[in-house]
């Protein structure tokens, strides 16, 4: 019989002892997951601030680029009419000047 208890009592301090260092270590894997995930969602938070900021950016550039062509496309029309009008009035006076010249 004092075989058993000591038998008892030896299982007993194994299991304490074991379970204390697995509930240490439960504790410690807990808070390094919990560590993991706010340093995830941190670094998300980061990322998406940092896409929003070159998405505005980018859209204003664009904004920009579309107004430039518009005044260029307005330019080229007028530079357009203009050649067109020259070379309707040098048609003209090389006409003239052949009706001089002749």
């Amino acid at each position: 019989m004092e075989n058993q208890s000591v038998w008892a009592v030896v299982v007993t301090l194994i299991t304490v002892l074991g379970s204390s260092a697995a509930w240490r270590f439960y504790e410690k894997r807990s808070i390094q997951r919990d560590r993991d995930e706010d340093f995830i969602r941190h670094d998300c938070r980061d990322r998406i601030s940092k896409l929003e900021a070159l998405l505005i950016a980018s859209s204003q550039e664009k904004d920009n680029m579309r107004q430039t062509i518009l005044e260029l496309t307005e330019k080229v029309a007028q530079l357009t009419v203009k050649v067109e009008f020259m070379q309707k009035e040098n048609a003209e006076l090389m006409s003239t000047m052949a009706k001089r010249n002749s």
